[in-house]
């Protein structure tokens, strides 16, 4: 590591991020204090990203530090919770510019001031392998009301936030495996889909009182609607005419560089999947709007136990891929 050592970069790039909550003690201890919030339990999450693996290594620091807090927070508000702080601990291989330290750490405090959270500590170490890190988040949710993966009930409604698709056909055009005719306005929203996902940290919270299960779409559709469907013990079946498309998205497919497999097993969307009674839909819709949320009804849940992707014909898509393998 030039220029500074680590005692030196944790005061001078990572204390300031602490300074939000005294409870962290400026990062001059060896452990914060999360005093309990009354009626509140505290949800813990926790991501890990390795360059050559999770991020390109000449991505900008800054986004890369911003990715890494948002995808937690994606995870933080598919169970319900309110932000509260998080723990970073980062593996620098030597050397590492303190140019890249002060820029992922400006990433950071962007992201702080954006969704109201703020560092309690951490460590960071010096490798000789890639670039390491791993971010634990943290949150509040009313006592017992965390939503989970396992509540969804036959005839409770499929919806999806967002668009999905954009991330998984961004990195595409990052790795340049397509060279599609598309205008400079739809690549840069595709490539910035996949470098900084949105977590829907307004909406997670006002789904506790209608959600009946919920998950962040981290590894695709069809990898996590799957865990929904094997931890509520039914099954679903989703309209792909349904799937919510950005426009990028819709000309990739019209063009024929993209296929449904790209959409729903591609990964890195970070929007929320959840399932909801009928006799809630309304206020669901209601609350989306509230907090800017563009949201998609896309299927049902069923007792059977199955998850099909069927098309406006009624015919069942095969996939060729279920989601992101981490191993």
């Amino acid at each position: 590591m030039t220029g500074a050592g680590e005692f030196d970069l944790i005061a001078r790039y990572f204390a300031p991020l602490a300074a939000r909550d005294a409870n962290s003690f400026g990062l001059t201890d060896d452990a914060a204090i999360i005093p309990p919030e009354a009626g509140h339990e505290l949800v813990v999450t926790a991501d890990m990203a390795v360059a050559g693996r999770h991020f390109f290594t000449d991505d900008p620091p800054d986004a890369i530090a911003q990715k890494l807090l948002r995808v937690n927070l994606s995870d933080l508000a598919a169970k319900g919770a309110r932000p509260h702080g998080y723990i970073l601990t980062i593996a620098l291989p030597r050397p590492v510019s303190e140019a890249w330290v002060a820029a992922f750490a400006q990433g950071l405090a962007d992201d702080q001031a954006r969704f109201d959270i703020g560092l309690l500590g951490g460590d960071t170490v010096s490798t000789d392998g890639p670039i390491c890190l791993s971010l634990t988040a943290m949150g509040w949710v009313p006592a017992g009301r965390m939503l989970r993966r396992n509540g969804a009930q036959a005839g409770d409604l499929v919806f999806v936030s967002g668009t999905l698709g954009d991330a998984a056909l961004g990195l595409k055009l990052r790795q340049g495996k397509v060279a599609p005719d598309l205008s400079e306005a739809e690549a840069g929203h595709l490539r910035a889909r996949y470098l900084l996902p949105r977590p829907r940290t307004a909406f997670g919270p006002r789904l506790i009182a209608h959600a009946t299960a919920a998950i962040d779409i981290s590894d695709g559709l069809a990898a996590d609607l799957g865990h929904i469907c094997r931890q509520s013990q039914c099954g679903a079946e989703i309209a792909l005419n349904a799937l919510p498309l950005s426009d990028a998205a819709r000309a990739m497919r019209h063009k024929a560089t993209a296929d449904w497999s790209d959409i729903i097993a591609g990964g890195d969307d970070y929007e929320l999947a959840f399932t909801v009674p009928p006799e809630a839909e309304g206020k669901v819709i209601s609350i989306a709007k509230e907090v800017g949320v563009t949201i998609s009804q896309i299927g049902i849940i069923t007792e059977v136990k199955s998850l099909r992707f069927l098309d406006g014909d009624g015919a069942e898509l095969p996939l060729s891929s279920t989601g992101f393998q981490h191993f």
